[in-house]
């Protein structure tokens, strides 16, 4: 992805000053939709109208519950940058049965990818698996069920052959569909089978990494009344006390409008995501007025950090998940915790730092390779894994500034679990979790601030007001872990 026209990112140049950059452009081999699932920008914004509409069918479904015999729909979907047009079968039942219930997987392909995230009717987030054959997702529907059909929406990494199974104890299953050549996008499936479970059970990927769901959903009619201790719709309550924004690589630029404010290039390469506006000049009442890669589309808050480069290429994240956490105090402090403020600057890590050991609190470590540790600078990774950078934020504030001179001493890391008398607010964690398509020799790799040490993130919060205290009294306070859209 080539960097965004200056013209087109809102810069403000002041009069008689121009600035360029001769940094490369290239995309490092990143591919939309991008092995974290997102979609191109423009792709982005109509996955919300489509939250809306399906919204609005669901509502309609509960009104009348069925469809007159030999009615047939349409349903429009724009997935992975092309159009999928899927008719539904004639007299199929309304009732969906999935959403919200207890999900498994076969494997993950990180924490911000689970099972649950597929039957949550949220398609903005997604279950992935590992990068294998086979793999499997199963819901559990609550007890038994008649199932006449399972519509799948895959991201661009989808299986060309699978099934869909039903079973009544979640251990013998029996097989109610087979598709050995499939093409992804939205399939929609009429199917005859009866079952407490159902389970998509994948056998070829279509590409090299695994297979992602936006939604596993199916459809029928129930049987009586769950077993006793069936979690209710919504599934089990998981406690973590945690919320997630996942915001795509947006663009690049010699910016940062923090450390340099309006200083055009002063700054060594940045890699940007969240709102797309971001350059020198940035101010908040830029940030508000912005679009966002970020899913959910509410948050327009700015996240950089320094680009990476791979035998000096620039090389962005595929996967960016930006962890907002109540980690790291007792739960009596979390249960006291305050919304981030509005238009909050934060930088963490070290930039200067001259060696792994000079105050950096940045880790590098390797997707699905546990075994090689994580380190302060570069690792190596194995053949078939990433590259991963984790950065946690201080979750301790003064309760006065929104920055400080060095951009530091206005937060504070706790101590022993709790925050120090001189910064007295608890606030939310940021961890920062990039997840980079490269492996091997480190010592092709370097960051355009320097080493693997001098990994830092600057964040800048545009959150609006209402939407972080809503996540922090439903997500945080309670201990309560929340996808996306800030629900359990």
């Amino acid at each position: 992805m080539t960097s965004p026209d200056r013209s087109t990112a809102r810069r403000r140049s002041r009069p008689g000053c121009t600035s360029t950059t001769s940094a490369s452009t290239s995309d490092g081999g990143g591919r939309w939709p991008d092995s974290s699932g997102h979609r191109p920008p423009d792709a982005q914004a109509l996955s919300y109208a489509i939250d809306a509409k399906e919204a609005t069918m669901r509502r309609a479904s509960r009104k009348f519950r069925a469809r007159r015999a030999g009615a047939t729909g349409a349903l429009f979907v724009l997935l992975a940058g092309y159009l999928t047009v899927t008719t539904l079968p004639a007299g199929a039942a309304d009732t969906l049965l999935s959403q919200g219930r207890p999900a498994t997987a076969s494997s993950t392909e990180n924490g911000g990818t689970p099972a649950a995230a597929a039957v949550d009717g949220d398609i903005g987030t997604r279950w992935s698996s590992g990068f294998a054959d086979p793999q499997w997702i199963r819901v559990d529907l609550g007890g038994t069920a008649t199932v006449n059909r399972v519509v799948l929406r895959w991201e661009a990494a989808y299986a060309r052959a699978f099934t869909v199974q039903t079973s009544a104890d979640g251990t013998t299953w029996t097989t109610i569909h087979t598709t050995t050549n499939g093409g992804g996008g939205v399939q929609d499936l009429a199917v005859s089978g009866t079952g407490r479970y159902v389970r998509v059970h994948t056998t070829a990927r279509a590409t090299s990494y695994g297979v992602s769901l936006w939604e596993f959903q199916v459809y029928g009619t129930t049987g009586g009344t769950p077993p006793p201790g069936t979690p209710p719709p919504g599934g089990p309550i998981v406690r973590v006390a945690e919320f997630l924004a996942e915001c795509p690589y947006s663009h690049r630029l010699p910016d940062d409008p923090i450390i340099f404010p309006g200083l055009p290039g002063a700054s060594h390469m940045h890699s940007f995501f969240g709102s797309r506006v971001t350059n020198a000049h940035t101010d908040l009442d830029d940030l508000l007025g912005s679009t966002s890669t970020c899913s959910p589309g509410v948050d327009v808050s700015s996240y950089w950090v320094p680009t990476l480069y791979v035998n000096d290429a620039p090389v962005e994240p595929t996967g960016t998940t930006f962890y907002y956490l109540g980690e790291g105090v007792r739960d009596d402090i979390i249960a006291r915790t305050q919304p981030l403020p509005l238009g909050l600057r934060i930088v963490a890590g070290n930039a200067r730092a001259t060696g792994p050991g000079d105050n950096t609190i940045a880790r590098w470590s390797c997707l699905h390779a546990g075994h090689v540790g994580s380190s302060t600078n570069f690792v190596n990774c194995p053949a078939g894994t990433m590259l991963e950078s984790y950065l946690d934020f201080p979750q301790c504030w003064n309760g006065r500034d929104l920055d400080s001179p060095d951009h530091k001493s206005h937060m504070a890391y706790p101590v022993a679990g709790a925050c120090p008398a001189s910064h007295p607010v608890p606030v939310p964690k940021l961890r920062q979790v990039l997840r980079y398509p490269v492996n091997g020799d480190p010592a092709r790799f370097r960051l355009a601030s320097g080493p693997g040490y001098t990994m830092h993130g600057d964040f800048f919060n545009a959150w609006p007001e209402a939407e972080m205290a809503r996540r922090v009294n439903d997500c945080i306070r309670p201990i309560i872990k929340c996808g996306v859209n800030g629900r359990p």
